[in-house]
Formats: C-alpha cells, structure tokens, sequence
C-alpha cells in the first residue's frame, strides 16, 4: 500500500467520518483511480471508523506543515 498526495486528494471531499466499506464504494462512486480502492483494500479493517484521510495515511500534510500565514493576506 502506498499514499501519493495525489491519490489522497481523491478522499478529501469523502463523507467524513466513514468506514472502509463507505470509503470504497465513495472511491469507486467518484472515479477515484484503481490505486484508490487498492490502498483502501489493503487496510486491516475490524470496523473502525476513521474521522479524516490522517488515520489513513499519516504523512497526509496538514496546514500547520506550510509556512504560510493567513493573518498576513
């Protein structure tokens, strides 16, 4: 299982907070590349819920890891 930026992004509109069943069938639903639904797949599953693409893969960049200020602009 591998997590590129890219095939992340196709989480980040998913109906949050979701089982893995619910993920895939969002990935599949949307048109979501293969990779999508193999990485969702290849999760040991035992029901859990996750709340946000970061329990799914945990080097998913956040705001706080860009240097950007919004108080500036």
């Amino acid at each position: 299982m591998y997590w590129t930026l890219e095939l992340a992004s196709y989480l980040s509109d998913a109906p949050w907070p979701a089982t893995k069943d619910e993920l895939i069938d969002y990935a599949i639903r949307t048109g979501a590349p293969l990779e999508v639904v193999e990485n969702l797949q290849a999760i040991e599953d035992e029901g859990e819920i996750y709340d946000s693409i970061e329990e799914i893969w945990t080097d998913y960049p956040t705001d706080d890891d860009f240097l950007w200020n919004e108080d500036e602009y």
